[in-house]
């Protein structure tokens, strides 16, 4: 059994292994990364070994922990990482190599056009009637996007909202409000098959989906580094955050948001940010968190955009693609059934 897994912003772990009377045998670890001294390499083998094919991350973890010598220096990766590959490699998890990709960058559709066609191709992926796909959001009205499980009128001021031109919608996975006001954000959708993340917790999955974009944003000369949950992150503030929701058959949906330029004024004025939200943060104002990519870069928000679909071709091997006519047709009902319904913009008052 083989398992690799690319420690977000570290090295790639690579992990080959058997399995005999429902125990780890014949284990080796491999990779790019950083080991002092040299033989605590053994070491981890040997820990490894022997363990029950049932064993989790954090029993791994413990595993290699405990028999590394005194004062062994991990560079690039971790004791968790191990874990994760050896538990990627007994489900047979895929790698990004093992997909036929594809880039779509179509042309402007409406925020709720956006939000259903997120949920179209998520359910087609995960029946295999899509390839996994890399999708670059433009829209054509400002919106005020709340998590599944938000609190319309704990999170929306509607005067506000009808004051700066912002439509309110509601998307199907979690996390918070994403304020996407024209030529300010820059979100990008991935629809990918389960068997990607197979192997790694909820948590970890969402910095494994973002590796990619964190080396396009240090390529542009940006720190950027993830911060647990679901925050993409540099030395000078919040960049922006991630969601996800995963469907019964199989498809996984992975969305971001990231901000390219900021009005405080407007952010406060139409978002109901709580206090206690704010004050788990350090600041006393939304706008405070988050140093947008224009500042940090200087580019047109174009040129961030084509990076970004640019790094994505060569980290998967990504080729352009575009959303069928088939596939609008069942957003646009979507949009009709769902969407655009105050049964599902208030299914949470």
């Amino acid at each position: 059994m083989h398992g690799e897994f690319k420690v977000p912003g570290g090295k790639l772990v690579v992990v080959d292994l058997e399995v005999a009377d429902g125990r780890i045998s014949d284990f080796h670890l491999a990779g790019d990364f950083f080991l002092e001294p040299d033989d605590a390499l053994l070491d981890i083998n040997a820990a490894v070994n022997g363990l029950p094919d049932t064993a989790d991350v954090a029993q791994i973890a413990a595993a290699v922990r405990g028999a590394l010598p005194d004062g062994a220096q991990l560079l690039g990766f971790t004791p968790e990482s191990v874990g994760t590959a050896v538990r990627r490699a007994l489900v047979t998890a895929a790698d990004w190599h093992d997909f036929a990709w594809e880039i779509v960058d179509d042309p402007a559709v409406s925020p709720m056009m956006n939000l259903a066609l997120d949920e179209v191709l998520t359910e087609r992926v995960g029946d295999g009637r899509r390839k996994p796909t890399l999708r670059i959001w433009e829209w054509d009205e400002s919106a005020v996007v709340i998590g599944s499980f938000q609190s319309y009128r704990n999170e929306v001021d509607p005067e506000g909202a009808a004051k700066h031109g912002f439509q309110v919608v509601r998307r199907i996975s979690g996390g918070g409000a994403m304020l996407m006001g024209a030529e300010q954000i820059v979100t990008y959708s991935l629809y990918v098959p389960a068997s990607l993340v197979a192997g790694l917790t909820f948590a970890d999955s969402y910095a494994f989906l973002d590796d990619w974009v964190l080396q396009a944003l240090r390529s542009l000369g940006i720190d950027a580094t993830y911060q647990p949950l679901n925050d993409i992150t540099s030395p000078s503030g919040k960049i922006g955050g991630a969601a996800q929701k995963r469907l019964a058959n199989g498809g996984v949906l992975h969305h971001a948001t990231l901000s390219y330029d900021i009005d405080g004024q407007v952010l406060n004025e139409v978002l109901r940010i709580g206090r206690e939200k704010l004050s788990d943060k350090g600041t006393v104002s939304a706008a405070k968190r988050v140093d947008p990519l224009r500042s940090q870069t200087g580019l047109p928000r174009r040129a961030i955009i084509d990076r970004f679909m640019e790094t994505f071709a060569s980290y998967a091997g990504a080729t352009r693609g575009t959303i069928t006519p088939e596939e609008y047709a069942a957003a646009e009902e979507l949009v009709r059934t769902k969407f655009s319904t105050d049964a599902w913009l208030h299914r949470v008052p």
